[in-house]
């Protein structure tokens, strides 16, 4: 049953890819050649560059490219195809030109139709299907976190390399409210990298590996991004312009920030760890030193203090703790 499943995608992808080729529709074809139904090979580079290259034209001939992809990842309830074109998403998120990320990202911004919910996605065709199905749903999802990162910090974080100056100068110019969006944003993408699924099969598989690959690119420029921001709180004397209710803020996200400590030293060299954690340790000190933080925990201590009853359970060390408090954010979009 597998292995007649195996051949009617392959017979599909053939069969789409002739079809294509007589009515000469390129565009179709090289879509197709990059999203066929073998679930153990990734994209080819050629076809991958191919799909890229719809963005060198005019705007309608990238909307039209972008249509092709979203139509083929919806309708697919083939997990390989559904993988191949989140891959070729995210391809479009680093590597694409302008008019085609615009195309890409209006979708979901506009409030209209989201091609990436795939939160229900399932495909019992095998067991190794049904192990991708697991990494669909976790991607999709990982991609539309991505985009949203990015139009809150204002540019495409796959479009910054490891060898590419981080946004210093921007966010020098950023106000402190837009400074903690920012990071609540990073911290959200960095946990969402600590999501993904943990299939015993799928560890060798290359179309897996091939996602990991673009994910961990990822994960160095936003470790890069968080570092900027919390330099930028230490050296820039902001701390002194929050409110309590930011410096709380600050805290929580900090909080986050250190239990994803793990997954982040999968893309952060031994040196590069050590400067990021002094930093934020330097930032915890100097939010513990500041006024307003000092005077309204004092207030807030005594008020539960004299709130509190008999029936009350709160252990002393939760309610000494402002950082211990979950206040959720509303600022991730």
């Amino acid at each position: 049953m597998k292995k007649l499943k195996e051949i009617i995608g392959k017979l599909k992808d053939k069969a789409s890819q002739s079809k294509a080729a007589i009515f000469s529709k390129h565009k179709t074809l090289s879509l197709l050649r990059a999203t066929t139904h073998d679930s153990f090979t990734p994209p080819k580079h050629k076809h991958i560059s191919t799909l890229l290259s719809s963005g060198d034209g005019s705007r309608a001939t990238a909307s039209s490219a972008v249509e092709l992809l979203m139509d083929r990842l919806q309708t697919t309830h083939n997990s390989a195809v559904a993988l191949k074109c989140l891959i070729a998403v995210h391809n479009i998120i680093n590597h694409g030109t302008f008019i085609l990320r615009d195309q890409l990202s209006v979708y979901p911004y506009t409030g209209g139709r989201n091609y990436l919910n795939l939160s229900n996605f399932r495909d019992k065709t095998n067991h190794v299907s049904w192990e991708l199905s697991s990494w669909v749903r976790w991607y999709a999802q990982y991609i539309e976190h991505l985009m949203c990162a990015s139009r809150i910090l204002g540019f495409f974080i796959g479009e910054t390399t490891p060898f590419c100056k981080p946004q210093e100068e921007r966010v020098l110019g950023v106000t402190n409210n837009d400074l903690l969006r920012e990071m609540d944003s990073l911290v959200a993408l960095m946990e969402e990298i600590g999501k993904r699924p943990n299939t015993p099969t799928s560890e060798n598989n290359k179309v897996v590996v091939e996602i990991m690959d673009l994910v961990e690119d990822d994960g160095v420029v936003v470790v890069t991004e968080i570092l900027v921001r919390v330099n930028e709180f230490v050296e820039r004397e902001r701390l002194g312009c929050l409110g309590f209710g930011e410096i709380v803020e600050l805290v929580y996200v900090l909080k986050r920030l250190e239990m994803c400590r793990e997954r982040m030293m999968m893309v952060m060299e031994v040196v590069e760890e050590k400067r990021f954690w002094d930093s934020v340790r330097e930032l915890k000190e100097k939010i513990g030193k500041t006024k307003v933080y000092r005077e309204e925990t004092k207030v807030f201590r005594k008020t539960t203090k004299d709130r509190r009853t008999e029936s009350d359970r709160f252990d002393d060390r939760v309610l000494n703790s402002v950082g211990s408090i979950m206040f959720p954010s509303s600022r991730f979009l």
